[in-house]
């Protein structure tokens, strides 16, 4: 079995609040695979970095290792088990279930993620 959590021959490599990011540049986005280890929490590990409550990103692409829970200010929770795909809106925290890490492969465009892959900048139900 391949081990999804090895580098990637050709992809920038950055450490930063406990996960690894492995990306390349695709079109006006970079494709990424980002590794959430266990226990990680972006509330935890990410908000006090970024001075913020709740993560300001969007996220699209597919779990491919791993167990997330991501939870909105509403309450509302996404329990996603690999394999699925991923599709969160900005303003959600989000951690990782059990003992292995997470591993989401995801398209971003940065602060346009939304505008540009026409996701919604906020959750709605």
């Amino acid at each position: 079995m391949t081990d999804l959590t090895a580098p990637i021959a050709g992809a920038s490599t950055s450490r930063v609040g406990g996960v690894v990011i492995d990306e390349v540049a695709a079109g006006v986005g970079r494709l990424k695979r980002v590794v959430y280890p266990p226990g990680w929490r972006w509330s935890v590990e990410m908000g006090p970095l970024t001075g913020a409550t709740l993560c300001r990103h969007a996220h699209a692409g597919f779990l491919a290792q791993g167990h997330l829970i991501a939870e909105y200010a509403d309450g509302c929770q996404v329990d996603q088990v690999a394999p699925c795909f991923v599709v969160l809106a900005p303003g959600h925290d989000a951690w990782v279930i059990g003992d292995e890490s997470a591993v989401l492969v995801q398209y971003d465009c940065g602060s346009e993620t939304c505008s540009l892959l026409g996701l919604p900048a906020e959750h709605v139900h």
